[in-house]
């Protein structure tokens, strides 16, 4: 295993500090602009590079649908490259291609984001592109329909796919009768049902400037793109306030779903956790990276590594706006599941007692903190890190800052939280497979 540390060492042998990054110097990299519509701009600048990434932000998901409305997002995401106003999707393609760059679109459950990488020499393509796709789609009533089958079949692939299918297992369970609780991608029942008229007046209800975030990152000028995207954008103006979101309930307990051709059973298992923005979340993250985020984790060692129970076992933290949680998810011989869920359970009970080691959680920061330095070396990772920041704290951090809260983490702190959250009554497990020989029942869940 490799820990990219930021620590480094001189010729002499002794240790330098990590670079310090500045408040002040990140700030003169990055800029913010608000439009009169409404629409909020911001870039960061990395001379450095020759590429650019450009991403229009909605910042509106799957849980801003009714139950009726269920993958509508997802599907106007779909239907935004089936051509515009000028161009069709062949054409659409064609741009793109012909100059070398990727574009590509995605739904989660609190945003739906479009983007584009190109070189920064053709950031004018770009961005008239993403402008054309998002703001002047055609809805084409035969498009429509071919893109409803196209979504009718990544359903039933999300069917096929076992690790995909209990984590949406988990999440019905977790948050019944709740938008965040649903599939990303609706129901064959759903989608089915929607037509052009109704897709039509959710993308004007949406796509309005004062839910739109553009962000940019790489080698670019800010005024200019600004300028740029005031002359797409600005015409565009603001309709009806979106609907505010309510907190989901948790609904604690065991889900199993039986699926006899699985070869493994797959399992999720997680607890409460807390929201994004929440005080405690880089102690979150520290505990998450010890318990099953990194191969030294200890549930990779323990399931995985000391008694070969699974090939695939690791945690992560999943927050949105008001709730979150952490959650476990291993896939094991069906002879075996029962003691893997046993053996999360105990682990959870040994962070409780007793506080992470110097050095585990040495390593743990390093690895968090190395990763964090690599991801940011991409435009693309920046340009998406810059988009949340502003939709869930309104304010770009700086890389020291991040550091420095999760160098302030301690043991101590790591087990505190352990004893907050690991708590059998808000956990929740996911079973999916051939489960005849699994016994435990959620009376089991005590730990």
């Amino acid at each position: 295993m490799l820990y990219f540390s930021l620590a480094s060492t001189s010729e002499a042998g002794i240790p330098r500090k990590p670079p310090q990054y500045s408040r002040a110097a990140f700030m003169e990299l990055t800029n913010r602009k608000e439009l009169s519509n409404g629409l909020t701009v911001l870039t960061e600048q990395m001379p450095n590079l020759r590429s650019i990434s450009l991403g229009v932000w909605l910042k509106k998901g799957s849980r801003h649908e009714s139950e009726a409305e269920n993958g509508i997002s997802h599907f106007i995401e779909h239907l935004l490259f089936k051509g515009t106003a000028n161009r069709s999707a062949k054409e659409i393609a064609l741009t793109i291609d012909s100059i070398g760059g990727h574009i590509d679109a995605f739904t989660a459950k609190e945003y739906t984001c479009f983007y584009a990488k190109v070189l920064d020499e053709h950031l004018p393509v770009a961005l008239d592109l993403l402008s054309d796709i998002v703001l002047h789609p055609r809805f084409e009533p035969q498009e429509i329909e071919k893109e409803r089958k196209v979504i009718f079949e990544e359903i039933r692939m999300v069917d096929d796919t076992p690790d995909e299918l209990v984590y949406d297992l988990f999440n019905q369970y977790l948050w019944p009768d709740h938008p965040l609780g649903r599939p990303i991608q609706g129901t064959v029942g759903s989608v089915s049902v929607m037509t052009p008229e109704i897709l039509s007046r959710y993308f004007r209800e949406s796509y309005q400037p004062a839910n739109l975030l553009i962000t940019a990152t790489g080698n670019l000028e800010h005024e200019k793109l600004v300028t740029d995207i005031r002359r797409a954008f600005e015409p565009l103006t603001n309709g009806s306030a979106p609907p505010g979101t309510q907190p989901p309930r948790l609904h604690p307990g065991m889900v199993i779903k039986e699926k006899k051709e699985l070869g493994q059973v797959h399992l999720c298992l997680g607890v409460k956790g807390f929201p994004l923005a929440h005080e405690h979340r880089f102690q979150e993250y520290v505990l998450n990276t010890l318990l099953g985020g990194a191969m030294s984790s200890r549930l990779f060692q323990d399931i995985r590594e000391e008694r070969g129970l699974a090939y695939n076992v690791f945690s992560s933290v999943n927050s949105f706006r008001d709730t979150g949680f952490l959650m476990v998810y291993a896939a094991t011989a069906p002879e075996s599941a029962e003691q893997v869920v046993r053996l999360i359970l105990e682990e959870f009970v040994s962070l409780k007692e007793k506080p992470p080691s110097d050095r585990e959680m040495r390593m743990a920061k390093d690895h968090m903190k190395g990763s964090l330095m690599l991801s940011l070396e991409s435009s693309s990772s920046r340009m998406s890190n810059l988009a949340r920041q502003e939709v869930y704290f309104q304010r770009p951090f700086t890389l020291n800052e991040i550091l420095e809260g999760i160098d302030k983490v301690s043991g101590e702190e790591v087990r505190g939280l352990a004893r907050e959250m690991f708590d059998s009554a808000t956990c929740t497990v996911a079973i999916l497979g051939n489960t005849t020989k699994f016994k435990l029942t959620a009376d089991d869940l005590v730990f």
